[in-house]
This record gives structure tokens, sequence and C-alpha cells, in this order.
């Protein structure tokens, strides 16, 4: 059986791992707050996410994001109170009420990613870019194909 090597034990690989998730997913609301999103948290952007295009309801919300019903309503009633969403009714079905993302919440998605941009190029000017590519490319190796999975509030909360 193969052990790690004494200084790179085994249990170090996810928590560097989530630390750099982390300081990304910091960096990225520290600017996002700096341009006049300063009540987007992380969670907000996987709903964002869920939301979708095209709305959606708060049933397919939770199934989306792996949730209930009831926490993802709550999340969406949180996130009406900030105007990032809306509800309105379905048009395709009057008894059903969708939840779309408003202006507000399309501009914080859209600043998202150009921060996103704006950090992948401060790693590479860190590390180089083409150890951050490389970087990206093993992970890719390693991880499942469904690369961007909704589901992680669920994962995370789940029992």
């Amino acid at each position: 059986m193969a052990t790690a090597e004494p200084d790179r034990p085994g249990f170090l690989l996810p928590l560097l791992l989530l630390a750099g998730f982390r300081t990304l997913i910091d960096d990225l609301h520290a600017e996002l707050a700096r341009q006049g999103h300063p009540e987007l948290r992380p969670l907000h952007g996987f709903v964002l996410q869920a939301v979708g295009a095209d709305g959606t309801t708060a049933t397919e919300l939770g199934q989306r994001l792996g949730v209930s019903k009831q926490a993802a309503g709550k999340t969406v009633d949180r996130l009406v109170a900030l105007g990032y969403l809306e509800r309105s009714d379905d048009p395709r079905d009057a008894r059903r009420k969708l939840v779309r993302a408003t202006p507000h919440g399309l501009d914080g998605l859209r600043r998202s990613a150009a921060v996103f941009d704006q950090l992948r190029q401060r790693w590479a000017a860190t590390l180089g870019p083409d150890r951050v590519a490389a970087l990206e490319d093993d992970l890719r190796a390693v991880t499942p194909a469904d690369l961007f999975r909704l589901d992680v509030p669920g994962w995370f909360g789940g029992s």
C-alpha cells in the first residue's frame, strides 16, 4: 500500500483545494462589494445560476440546488428582498409562480464572470499562465465531466 510523502499528507490536498477556492470566492465578493453588490454571498451565485435565463419555480430550484423547496424559498425571499430576483406568473401555467433574475441580478452575474477572469489573470501573473493552465487541465483530468454542479449547497449541508 502506497503512503503519502511525509511533507505531503493526503489530507492536505483537499484543504489546499478548499483554501484556493475560498481565496477566489472571498476575493470575488470583496470586488463585487466594491462594484455595488455588497450583499451578494457565495450561495447567491449558485442560486442565480440555478434560476437560469428563463426562470424556474421554487420546487425546481430546490431540486437543482439539492435543497428542500422550503430552503430554496427562503433564499429566494432573501434575494427578492435584495432586488436580485423577482417572482412572476408563469405565462404557460397560471397556477405556477416563476422566479427570475432582475436586471440587478443579471448585473451581479455579469460582474462575477468579469471578476473571475481578473482573478484568473492574477493567479497567472503569480504562478505563470502555463502553470495555471496545467492546474486547470490536471483538475479536469481528475474531476467528473459534469464540472458545474448546482447542488453544492445541498451537498455541503446534506445529511
